[in-house]
């Protein structure tokens, strides 16, 4: 007979109304922020924790800027929300024309959406109509290749691209198959494969899958120079611009993924500066406003646009839209952030905090458990590893990236693993002081997790 009695309490029935992602809710334990500032939180227990991940890599002046309050406040009494579908706002229209501005070579035209998952949604959507509309149609290109280990999102079609296993593995019964390019890995490379090989390497294996994929190719999608939730794995230098002119050669389009790499992450406004790309799509999110609300964009070059253009009748208008895109109030908080990018020089100063950041983990870089620190600028991840010469993992159970970040929580900085890769990803106006002492309890985390190895370096009491 079915026993209805109900469950006794356990640590699997979790009472909290609030269901957060990628969260183990049975084994949840609160932390609720009452307020922030600049590049701390307040908990509400009192306790002040530096923003070591930059509130999921989107916060970038600050919380609580005055420029930005500002912006929002204003905009507030003027208008909150209307429809972009149809009409816009005047603060829409002028970020849209900031954006072209900003973003590389002829990227012109600016589609509106609410979160980064979204905006790749519209770049898969955008560029397989265009390949049916264009003025020499190609309608068999309806394929895309995405690189190992990719990561673009959550909704459907981001996580169709998703080579992430126990993020992506469990939806494939509702996906479709993407071509999967190589993982341009600099730390674990290839069998017989040196460092200065590597570009080389990885741009090989991209152009046997377009010499064999390129009439059914709508487009590769890459996020370019580091693969964010990957674990920070860094491409090869060269890599991007390989992969353009391959593009080019094989008549595939280019879509970058710059929600993570964006605004000034990786010492560039946009990763794909460093190497002088343009891509044929460029997605965006994050950092866009600030990280004060949610916002995201698609922007396309001249060619992709006019493939739109036509009589109404003729139905070849972009069938994709938002309700919140181009929403004024985010309009308002992304014109202020893009501003202040201007106005402090922030850029300029972006690659010598990356080097701060990195000289704050010298204490660990000869660990026994430590295999990599990599990224670019203000992206840095560390890889920890069982075995330092063979890079042999840790087992997944011993949950030791997770272990590293609680403790350093507990020592007064938030940051959040990626398995066993631990991210630093601070907002970019934290002080060297503020980066340095947030390495130093990064150092002396790892080193207690880890049996005590010795650090090299001690964590510095009292964090303002």
């Amino acid at each position: 007979m079915a026993d209805d009695r109900p469950l006794a309490p356990s640590r699997s029935v979790c009472r909290s109304a609030h269901w957060q992602g990628f969260t183990q809710m049975a084994e949840y334990e609160k932390l609720v922020i009452s307020e922030a500032e600049g590049c701390w939180l307040t908990t509400t227990t009192g306790q002040r924790l530096f923003d070591g991940v930059a509130s999921l890599w989107c916060n970038v002046h600050g919380h609580r800027h005055p420029s930005i309050d500002e912006a929002i406040r204003n905009q507030l009494g003027r208008v909150a929300h209307i429809t972009t579908l149809g009409m816009s706002a005047d603060i829409t229209e002028a970020l849209a024309e900031r954006i072209v501005e900003i973003t590389p070579g002829d990227l012109s035209h600016v589609f509106f959406s609410s979160d980064g998952s979204s905006s790749v949604e519209a770049a898969l959507k955008m560029a397989l109509q265009y390949w049916h509309q264009r003025q020499n149609p190609r309608p068999k290109k309806t394929r895309y290749l995405a690189m190992s280990l990719a990561y673009h999102g959550d909704t459907t079609g981001a996580v169709s691209l998703g080579g992430i296993k126990y993020f992506h593995q469990l939806f494939a019964p509702i996906v479709f198959t993407p071509i999967r390019g190589p993982l341009p890995c600099s730390y674990r490379l290839p069998d017989g494969v040196s460092v200065d090989e590597a570009c080389d390497h990885y741009a090989a294996e991209v152009e046997t899958l377009l010499k064999q994929h390129h009439e059914t190719l709508a487009a590769i999608v890459m996020e370019p120079l580091v693969q964010g939730a990957a674990g920070m794995i860094t491409h090869p230098s060269g890599f991007l611009s390989r992969v353009r002119q391959l593009c080019d050669h094989y008549e595939v389009l280019l879509i970058c993924d710059e929600v993570a790499t964006g605004f000034g992450r990786t010492g560039r406004m946009f990763a794909c500066d460093h190497e002088s790309v343009t891509p044929d799509i460029m997605t965006i999110g994050k950092g866009l406003t600030g990280g004060y609300l949610p916002m995201a964009a698609t922007v396309a070059r001249p060619h992709l646009f006019e493939a739109f253009l036509a009589a109404t009748a003729e139905s070849k208008q972009f069938f994709h839209g938002h309700t919140f895109g181009g929403n004024p109030l985010a309009a308002a908080a992304a014109m202020a952030s893009i501003d202040l990018f201007s106005e402090n020089n922030l850029l300029e100063s972006v690659e010598q905090k990356g080097r701060v950041l990195r000289s704050s983990l010298a204490g660990i870089a000869n660990h026994a458990n430590v295999g990599d620190i990599r990224g670019r600028a203000m992206m840095v991840g560390i890889e920890l590893v069982k075995d330092r010469e063979t890079k042999m993992p840790f087992d997944s159970a011993e949950l030791v990236g997770k272990r590293v970040c609680q403790r350093a929580t507990e020592l007064g900085v938030w940051v959040r693993p990626l398995g066993d890769v631990v991210i630093l990803m601070p907002p970019l106006i934290a002080t060297d002081e503020e980066l340095q002492r947030a390495g130093a309890v990064v150092c002396q985390a790892i080193g207690e997790v880890l049996e005590g190895e010795s650090t090299g370096g001690k964590y510095v009491s009292g964090l303002p």
